[in-house]
């Protein structure tokens, strides 16, 4: 199989690399948190300039018809920059979704606005007694005269403050953890009975609860057939985790540059304390699970497109529980080699860490995949 990315995939990742190094340093990330808002809309209109927000759309939807490789290339740099604005949420798990569930008259209306940043998407999909299941949806959908009335409450919203545009799920007939029966609804945020209540997680992302009381939308606004959005939300969801990953190993690579120049600065007993064997060989083992994390990230990016979505969904998970263990490894030892003051939010090692801490856990934990990929392996037998 062949890695080699070409001239433009080169191009694109040399150009949100050099992004990254001089327009989202340390220092601005952490201004960017410390604001109420906790993410830039200037440098969202820079990304947005730079093409980015438009990758995962068709070109004929004001896009750039990229790839989950050029996703994936995009995500690495990201990551190394822990950036906090809205991209894995709008700009891949929200545009894909859309692109999947919704009509020609409906992509074409919100995918141009999404692609220049002029609008921001947040799924509101997972609820509290979901855990990692994407077919439980306990939140109602009830027809009646053209319309529909939503009732329920999502949890873990991805930036569901920022958000312009929320897709929302909504069972409309069905038990509440059967896949058919759920809908897929567009609602505008200050529609009349939205809640929402926005808070920092512990790695400065935001995310958001969101209550639906009587919110009532028309029919007009539901992406797709009643009750048949369950294959494009799954797909959706395997899209994010795809990049997800490809962030993962972005902030990997970078803890473990930045734990590697600290073994050759740090002197202790009158040498870099690099030079001791028992350090040599954690940081050998954080580089193995560093390629390893970073190899399964190519996989991911390769299998996210596949129409089997048993398939898919055992290769996805395959990688979340690799990457996964990676993150927790690589993580820790970075830490522990940095000495205490590792866990300081003066050094940028302590936010990698965060952030490598809620990658673990975001759609789905190790246990969670390995459950999944031994059911799929089932599936497929």
């Amino acid at each position: 199989m062949n890695f080699t990315f070409t001239e433009e995939q080169r191009m694109l990742d040399e150009t949100v690399q050099r992004f990254i190094t001089r327009d989202y340093t340390f220092e601005k990330r952490n201004a960017i948190l410390a604001s109420d808002a906790g993410w830039s809309r200037e440098l969202w209109a820079s990304l947005a300039e730079l093409g980015l927000l438009g990758l995962n759309a068709p070109e004929e939807h004001g896009g750039l018809g990229a790839g989950p490789v050029e996703t994936m290339l995009v995500m690495n740099a990201l990551g190394r920059g822990i950036v906090a604005e809205p991209y894995l949420s709008s700009a891949v798990l929200g545009t894909w979704l859309l692109r999947l569930a919704g009509d020609d008259a409906q992509r074409t209306e919100h995918l141009p606005t999404l692609a220049a940043g002029e609008s921001i998407a947040a799924v509101a999909h997972m609820e509290p007694n979901a855990r990692y299941e994407l077919n439980r949806v306990e939140t109602r959908a009830e027809s009646s005269g053209g319309n529909y009335k939503l009732n329920g409450r999502k949890a873990f919203v991805l930036h569901g403050a920022a958000a312009d545009l929320l897709l929302v799920s909504a069972r409309s007939s069905g038990a509440v953890d059967a896949e058919s029966g759920i809908s897929l609804f567009l609602v505008k945020p200050n529609t009349p009975g939205i809640e929402i209540k926005d808070y920092a997680t512990l790695d400065g992302q935001r995310e958001a609860e969101i209550i639906l009381r009587n919110v009532t939308v028309p029919a007009t606004a539901r992406l797709g057939a009643e009750g048949a959005a369950f294959a494009a939300i799954e797909h959706a969801y395997d899209m994010a985790l795809a990049a997800l990953c490809a962030e993962a190993v972005g902030t990997m690579k970078a803890m473990l540059d930045a734990t590697v120049e600290f073994l050759r600065t740090r002197r202790q007993f009158g040498q870099p304390i690099g030079r001791f064997q028992a350090l040599q060989h954690r940081a050998a083992e954080m580089l193995m699970h560093y390629e390893q994390a970073k190899s399964m990230s190519y996989f991911a990016a390769i299998r996210c497109t596949d129409e089997n979505r048993v398939e898919r969904r055992r290769a996805l998970s395959a990688v979340k529980v690799t990457v996964g263990r990676a993150c927790h490894f690589v993580g820790q030892q970075a830490v522990q080699l940095h000495g205490g003051m590792g866990m300081t939010d003066e050094l940028i090692i302590s936010h990698y860490f965060k952030r490598l801490t809620a990658i673990e856990l975001t759609f789905g934990d190790v246990d969670t995949h390995i459950e999944r990929f031994i059911d799929a392996r089932r599936a497929s037998s």
